[in-house]
């Protein structure tokens, strides 16, 4: 039999119609309350709009979100077991820069690239405040909360294989826009999920206009995060031709006399004067000063 025909006389494929109906009222959910999930837990003003939905097989839906993306495989229990998530790389690192204190006026559009593992960090965040959106709206049996995996690129993501079987899905997509710059992300959910779904608005919170709670774990997420230091020294001017012959062993002079100025920076950008030393076999560098305030520093790593 036909696997198309099979996965509609079992409640897994659905038509266009009733598809389009149910994705456009979870794209109705979404627009009108995550813009005040955001808000109320950032203070950051966002707007979300519906942009249509696809059919097809779930791992070709995947396949046609595109690149510069991140992507989150969910489960919700007694809903789904095979949800998938995905949000644009640059909605993640513009709302990073507003929350370090960008202002919108000097926010660029973002370059195309990889998250950085802090930037990845607030993605999970992100992604718990969709896929929070997504069990309101469905109210499955039991209130359970969504599992999701870690977020990982989409070029990172490992091809299906061909000995396991695919499922109709659909992907819900959606706009996000934050400081004039406007990024998509997307549900691609099993038909057989949705076509068993009342979708309901979520009840209104009493959320705070802004949640400390939230603002604190980003913060200390950010601080938390691991960076790799660069120590710079500058050394004595050689000719080429002494270059040319040095060898192993060869000692190369320091520029300075006294303390040795030593510039450290990270993701190449300066952040500290230092002064090279030693304490007891090991080789050291004592800060002597700033390049920048604190919150400035910590900008300059998301860059």
């Amino acid at each position: 039999m036909d696997d198309a025909l099979l996965a509609k006389l079992t409640g897994r494929l659905g038509d266009k119609a009733t598809i389009d109906k149910i994705c456009a009222a979870f794209g109705l959910v979404y627009s009108e309350f995550l813009p005040d999930v955001i808000k109320s837990e950032t203070d950051v003003d966002v707007a979300v709009a519906y942009l249509g939905c696809d059919s097809g097989y779930k791992n070709d839906l995947i396949a046609d979100l595109g690149d510069n993306i991140t992507l989150v495989d969910a489960t919700l229990r007694n809903w789904s077991q095979n949800i998938t998530l995905s949000c644009g790389n640059g909605f993640i690192i513009t709302l990073m820069e507003h929350l370090l204190g960008a202002t919108p006026e000097t926010i660029e559009p973002p370059a195309d690239r990889l998250l950085s593992v802090i930037e990845r960090d607030l993605a999970v965040t992100v992604f718990d405040k969709i896929a929070n959106v997504l069990r309101s709206a469905v109210n499955a049996p039991g209130g359970f909360e969504p599992t999701l995996e870690p977020p990982h690129a989409g070029e990172e993501r490992p091809k299906p294989t061909d000995d396991k079987a695919d499922e109709f899905a659909a992907t819900i997509n959606m706009s996000i826009t934050l400081a004039g710059i406007t990024s998509d992300f997307a549900l691609v959910v099993p038909q057989a999920a949705l076509l068993k779904t009342t979708v309901a608005a979520p009840k209104a919170k009493n959320q705070s206009a802004k949640s400390a709670e939230w603002t604190d774990q980003l913060s200390e997420q950010v601080r938390r995060s691991n960076v790799t230091l660069d120590a710079k020294i500058r050394l004595q001017d050689l000719t080429l031709r002494t270059i040319s012959k040095l060898a192993a062993g060869d000692v190369i002079p320091f520029h300075d006399i006294g303390d040795v100025r030593v510039d450290v920076s990270a993701n190449s950008k300066e952040l500290y004067v230092c002064e090279f030393g030693r304490s007891g076999e090991n080789y050291t560098v004592r800060v002597k000063d700033t390049i920048s305030s604190d919150d400035e520093l910590i900008r300059h790593l998301m860059n």
